[in-house]
């Protein structure tokens, strides 16, 4: 998703994935190579092999050890198609430039970026079998303040509903959202809940399952460091279900976090 922004002279600033990166790469293809969507890192977590895969299906796997170890064949895979890039111009009542961490960054509201996308996804074909990925460039959405690096929702029926999030690539080193950490963050919470209707009648003891929320105030904004494809991306740690209240015995070596983090039931809050 282009973002160009108008300042009050007139100027616009532009914020677009295809910015080519140190590596060479846009952001767009270092986000396709991350371990979002390659499955060639092996995840040892705690010295358990929880399988060479991507990202957030190692996480489920180790959520779901206790049931999944002697399952091999349990996976969540995704594959990663880019569809023709979109531009937004928000107006200068919801869109800015600002420098939240010391760079230049977009600032665009997200309910305004929100309403944009229902018609986006139709005029792109997009289905509810597919789960559709917003990408971003150095901006952040805002509401009440700065700063939101990626969310996720869902929009539709309930008996047609379609999933989606939204996720911006930083590439400043050590700030909010670096590379792919809000990607991670955002798309592991869609996968144990993609309709984000689990707040509803939900008996777990934080409420909402917000794997990533808990753990984005640590150090590194809760990141861990993976080497691909000679890039050094940010994955960001996300709780298990035990967090929630479930069972020590559901995730991998009792685990609370998939880094094994030590924590309590929603210590941290949901």
């Amino acid at each position: 998703m282009k973002i160009v922004i108008t300042s009050k002279g007139g100027k616009k600033t532009t914020f677009d994935p295809a910015h080519v990166l140190s590596n060479g790469n846009s952001v767009t293809t270092n986000t396709v190579d991350s371990p979002i969507f390659d499955s060639t890192t092996t995840y040892t977590q705690g010295g358990v092999d929880v399988g060479t895969t991507q990202y957030i299906d190692a996480f489920q796997r180790a959520n779901f050890w206790g049931t999944v170890k002697t399952a091999t064949n349990y996976h969540l895979l995704l594959s990663a198609t880019v569809l023709p890039e979109q531009t937004l111009s928000p107006t200068k009542t919801y869109g800015k430039t600002g420098t939240p961490f010391g760079f230049t960054a977009g600032e665009v509201d997200i309910n305004w970026f929100d309403a944009q996308l229902p018609g986006i996804m139709t005029k792109l074909g997009i289905t509810p079998n597919t789960f559709p990925i917003f990408l971003t460039y150095d901006v952040y959405l805002t509401q009440n303040g700065c700063c939101i690096g990626g969310y996720h929702s869902s929009e539709g029926s309930l008996s047609n509903p379609q999933s989606y999030a939204e996720a911006t690539y930083v590439d400043h080193p050590g700030a909010f959202s670096q590379d792919v950490s809000a990607l991670s963050h955002e798309v592991g919470e869609w996968a144990d809940d993609p309709l984000t209707v689990n707040y509803n009648g939900n008996n777990t003891p934080c409420g909402i399952l917000e794997v990533g929320d808990p753990l984005e105030r640590n150090a590194n904004y809760g990141s861990y460091h993976y080497t691909l494809h000679g890039f050094t991306y940010n994955l960001q740690d996300l709780v298990t279900l035990p967090y929630f209240g479930a069972p020590p015995s559901t995730s991998v070596n009792n685990y609370f976090s998939f880094q094994g983090e030590t924590l309590t039931v929603c210590q941290n809050g949901s």
